[in-house]
């Protein structure tokens, strides 16, 4: 779950990890794709599942920061950011 908090002078994007029943981590990596010595891009097609569909990759388009499918879905590309399963 994200919020954005905009009651201060600046942006403040919160984000709340997703636990088990037991507490255990329901998120087991997340692996850094771009970095600011090599960018990548990739357009819809190229855009493939993590995991067989298990995982998501994070996509940042000209309509906002979107999941894969959503991205392939929509038809758009953009900088691949991260993986996450």
């Amino acid at each position: 779950t994200t919020e954005v908090d905009e009651k201060e002078c600046k942006k403040v994007l919160r984000i709340y990890l997703k636990y088990g029943p037991d507490g255990e981590r329901v998120i087991r990596k997340i692996q850094r794709v771009s970095k600011p010595g090599r960018r990548l891009y990739l357009g819809y097609k190229d855009i493939r599942p993590i995991l067989q569909g298990m995982g998501i990759s994070v996509v940042s388009t000209s309509r906002g920061v979107m999941s894969d499918r959503k991205a392939r879905a929509e038809r758009l590309g953009g900088e691949l950011l991260c993986h996450v399963w």
